[in-house]
């Protein structure tokens, strides 16, 4: 396979099938990850959550562009896991990607399974997260990639850069929450607290010492590596008295540019710098760095609090009270604010880093993107939209259903008969007025459906939201990929009008793209990736109701376009 000929690894007595990295001086990172319960007290509620090395959140994996990473993770907990390493292009290496029943089968109670997988053409920030059910609630952590040895960075360099990640903690199980919640057809339970690094803040319940604290010095510059591992919430972020500019987004720079408040959706990350104050123009004092959610549902339909942390300068002696500031934030529903901001964002696109959008199309699809219904079974009462109907959510009114066999080991050895069809619709088999008034029959279809594409093609997608049971903001994450969005819209997409706006030039490139709420989105990829990949919504709950399919890539002519076989390792369904 020439420069990408098979290289074996023996890795805790595994045998691997690894790519030879054809990037001089790259390393080979190794971390174990053991999977247990760790007893964490958060609003004085003490709960048993699944970790990563006790580690809540998870431990960081700090690489560079170019390296292997290798990770043995051990399941030690009685649920099924498997890890995805969100954003990292998988090049060949789908077996590691990381989504239950889509390129792998879970890992169980006592068994392990070494994921490994190369950093290429990526710089930024990426993050882990467990890839079951609601799994990810506290299994998840920062992947810090740093640009090859010897290569500057596109903006100033930082005195030194911090991982601000985002999640949520619920009392309660959140694996009895959504079980609940897919038993009775109505909405689930909403998280208790938003956590900055584990942490929520001042603002919750017997938490003001359960808060994260970030020191500066005046004068200094601090690349905050901002991380959205939310269940189920878009968030707002802004720091009192601070201006922020965003220099990189899902690991790939953009054209930077300055904002008070930013807005970052479940699956999205965002690298700020943050300029402290000189000294003196900055007397001791304490700034708050809050976050909230953008939520276009009904308040009661999501968690609808605040989390703080604090920004400090830190004095030269011991001062016993400073002054307080906190920022202003948008309000909960600022749809314009979301797409103002989303509009700022462009890529580089400079002769260093150019931005390779696909200009023809070979395959366009048009996606509608929302909530739906589904008949309660038998003689239950459930609570959904009515007393007869659950909650769904569907792509092109086909709501998903997982199969029990990984649809890239099917894919591989072709015996697809019985796990999946190829038949996804392109476009919805009944069109209809997508952002006005909903159509009277709400029920949706259901079935294990694919779109399969030819190695290289380019692709188009359209991703409309719905106004069925309420125009919402949809993140979608497309595994495999980055894709370029090229463009945005209210209200229904006119395929007669809207692409001649299309920005080809220098459009962002993202992994995850907010849909948004009584809107569209338009995205570009080259389908460059041989194997199976998940796209879904990133709002866990919508997931679970099934706004969510998979792309068939297949493999190329050269050697270097084809799946790798999977390792031996491999769990079994």
């Amino acid at each position: 396979m020439g420069a990408r000929c098979l290289a074996l690894l023996l890795l805790h007595g595994t045998l691997l099938l690894l790519p030879q990295l054809p990037i001089a001086g790259a390393a080979t990172r190794y971390y174990t990850f053991n999977v247990k319960l760790q007893n964490v007290t958060r609003l004085c509620n003490t709960r048993a959550i699944p970790t990563v090395n006790g580690k809540f959140p998870g431990p960081k994996l700090v690489i560079r562009e170019g390296d292997r990473v290798v990770v043995k993770v051990v399941n030690n907990i009685k649920d099924n896991i498997t890890i995805h390493w969100h954003g990292v292009r998988q090049m060949q290496t789908g077996w590691s990607d990381g989504p239950a029943y889509v390129t792998q089968c879970p890992i169980r109670t006592g068994q392990s399974y070494v994921y490994n997988f190369t950093i290429a053409g990526q710089r930024g920030t990426l993050f882990w997260h467990a890839h079951v059910s609601w799994m990810r609630s506290t299994l998840y952590g920062p992947i810090i990639i740093l640009p090859k040895a010897g290569l500057p960075l596109p903006f100033p360099k930082p005195h030194k850069d911090v991982p601000i990640v985002f999640g949520e903690w619920f009392n309660a199980d959140p694996e009895a929450i959504i079980a609940q919640a897919l038993q009775t057809g109505g909405g689930p339970n909403v998280s208790d607290a938003y956590t900055v690094n584990g942490l929520p803040g001042p603002f919750y319940n017997c938490s003001s010492k359960d808060t994260f604290r970030l020191k500066v010095r005046p004068g200094q510059t601090y690349l905050l590596r901002l991380i959205n591992a939310a269940l189920n919430d878009e968030l707002f972020f802004s720091i009192a008295n601070h201006t922020l500019t965003v220099v990189d987004v899902d690991a790939a720079y953009v054209k930077p540019f300055d904002t008070d408040v930013v807005l970052i959706t479940p699956g999205q990350t965002t690298n700020v710098l943050l300029r402290a104050k000189p000294a003196e123009g900055c007397p001791p004092s304490t700034h708050l760095m809050l976050a909230r959610p953008y939520a276009t549902g009904r308040p009661g339909t999501f968690d609808n609090t605040t989390v703080a942390a604090v920004l400090e300068y830190a004095p030269p002696g011991h001062i016993k009270s400073r002054p307080l500031f906190r920022p202003p934030l948008p309000v909960f529903n600022d749809t314009a604010f979301a797409t103002s901001f989303a509009a700022k964002l462009r890529s580089l696109a400079s002769p260093d880093y150019p931005a390779h959008v696909p200009r023809r199309v070979d395959k366009p699809f048009f996606f509608t993107v929302g909530l739906g219904t589904t008949p309660c079974p038998g003689n239950q009462t459930c609570q959904g939209p009515t007393n007869t109907t659950k909650f769904t959510a569907a792509m092109n009114n086909v709501s998903f259903d997982m199969p029990t066999t990984a649809l890239l080991q099917a894919h591989y050895t072709g015996n697809s008969a019985g796990v999946y069809t190829a038949d996804f619709p392109v476009t919805p088999l009944e069109p209809f007025n997508y952002t006005g008034t909903p159509p009277n029959n709400t029920n949706v279809s259901n079935g294990t459906k694919v779109v399969v594409l030819p190695y290289n093609a380019s692709v188009e997608v359209v991703l409309q939201d719905t106004s069925i049971l309420g125009a919402e903001s949809h993140p979608l994450h497309l595994h495999g990929f980055d894709f370029f969005v090229v463009g945005q819209g209210s209200g229904n997409y006119d395929p007669s009008k809207h692409p001649a706006e299309f920005n080809l030039v220098d459009p962002v490139q993202r992994n995850t793209v907010g849909v948004p709420a009584g809107g569209w989105v338009a995205i570009r990829f080259f389908a460059d990736n041989p194997g199976v990949w998940f796209m879904h919504c990133h709002l866990e709950v919508h997931t679970s109701w099934g706004l969510k399919m998979a792309w068939v890539v297949n493999d190329g002519p050269l050697p270097e376009q084809k799946l790798m076989p999977p390792p031996s390792d491999l769990p079994k369904c």
